[in-house]
């Protein structure tokens, strides 16, 4: 192997380009580092929306390829996540596509390195190293997904769903059991992280790379103190649970105190595939569901605010460092800004998932009190430069990977 130009092969249960969602762009950028440290080929499931993606965007790949994804939530599938082995976030990422279209890469070529983008890949590395390509494996955490899908049973309200969630983190828990103990090592997103897995394998080789932003791409243009705000601004993928039930909740129950206060502002929600509940806040007043937008800067600049309601999830949020590295003042639930080393009313204003008094408080405050608002704005453009810019943790993680494959 040559330590300074390894060959990599990335296994992905997403397409990273174009990058509309969190994973994706914590993807995206860590790809973008290691395919120029080393020889990068990715492996991932298609993305028929958003359409193939650009050479151009991934010129850092010496060879990408993207195959269908198998249909989700067959009900094969859900019987086999319920009686077998596999639990059903695995099984809905099992591809025998995919694993022949690494394979091809691999025919020619021995790979000093597999990066495995999340647990969700589990069985197609199984699958081919049954086939001989065999190489260290690291996996991507970009969540602890057995307490993803503890959380979500503790909150859903069907009780048939609440125990398959609860069944289902059961068998995700022994498999990050295992995975833990059989790879060369894990990366995951904050040391809150770290520490949980580090419970379960205390042996286990764990990095932090935490999520980050670009920060040139999300510079302010002008001195944001010096805008009108005309909006408070909720930005995420809202085809995710999380998202969608934290969008919800803020536009119903918060968001009609906040007007009432606030009538000159309008609650704007951006983000791809609005649920059909989140498409309904359209009837409520002052409410605007974009849908997908060319780029989400803008309505950070026009914003007050932007606001984290969420009440479930994991991992840390892309969505919090965009908003200051764009010059926006956060508002977020704990749980919203858990994982990141941010300081509650010195980098973001924290708010509980009940408290509907304190979310009014903060955002009136921050429309009545210009020199709250800079400092807010202040203190998180100087936190994202200094701890969050995309770039320097990709180095961090090529380091990481360097080290790792000198002291196997």
């Amino acid at each position: 192997m040559n330590a300074d130009s390894p060959r990599i092969l990335m296994l992905s249960p997403r397409q990273c380009s174009p990058a509309t969602s969190g994973a994706k762009l914590r993807e995206l950028y860590l790809a973008r580092s290691v395919g120029e440290w080393g020889e990068l080929f990715l492996a991932g499931f298609a993305d028929e929306r958003a359409g193939e993606p650009r050479r151009a965007d991934l010129q850092f790949c010496r060879d990408f390829r993207y195959v269908p994804k198998p249909p989700s939530y067959r009900p094969s599938q859900v019987i086999r996540g319920v009686v077998g082995k596999w639990p059903l976030p695995i099984l809905n990422y099992t591809s025998p596509a995919l694993v022949e279209a690494a394979e091809g890469m691999a025919r020619e070529l021995d790979f000093d390195l597999i990066q495995l983008e999340s647990i969700h890949m589990l069985r197609c590395e199984r699958a081919l190293r049954a086939r001989g390509v065999r190489a260290p494996v690291v996996y991507n955490w970009h969540n602890i997904e057995s307490e993803l899908m503890f959380r979500y049973a503790e909150t859903v309200r069907s009780p048939a769903r609440r125990i398959y969630a609860s069944l289902t983190a059961r068998k995700l828990r022994r498999m990050e059991g295992e995975i833990l103990g059989d790879a060369l090592g894990h990366v995951v997103c904050s040391e809150r992280e770290r520490e949980m897995l580090s419970r379960i394998a205390p042996k286990a080789r764990i990095a932090v790379i935490e999520n980050g932003v670009d920060c040139d791409a999300f510079a302010p243009d002008e001195p944001v103190c010096e805008a009108a705000p005309r909006s408070i601004v909720f930005v995420g993928s809202m085809d995710y649970f999380p998202n969608a039930e934290g969008t919800v909740w803020f536009a119903r129950e918060i968001w009609p105190k906040v007007r009432e206060r606030l009538p000159h502002l309008e609650f704007v929600i951006v983000g791809a595939r609005p649920t059909p509940a989140v498409l309904a806040l359209r009837e409520l007043p002052g409410v605007a569901v974009t849908g997908t937008v060319d780029s989400v800067k803008p309505y950070y600049r026009r914003a007050l605010a932007a606001v984290v309601p969420l009440k479930t999830g994991g991992g840390t949020r892309l969505k919090i460092l965009e908003a200051m590295a764009a010059g926006s003042p956060v508002v977020s639930t704990p749980l919203g800004a858990e994982g990141l080393a941010i300081q509650p009313d010195m980098d973001y204003l924290p708010a509980g998932g009940d408290s509907h008094e304190l979310w009014v408080r903060h955002l009136v405050q921050l429309a009545s009190y210009a020199e709250l608002r800079a400092q807010l704005i202040g203190r998180g453009l100087r936190t994202v430069r200094a701890r969050y810019d995309w770039r320097s943790l990709g180095k961090q993680l090529v380091e990481t990977y360097r080290g790792w494959l000198v002291r196997p």
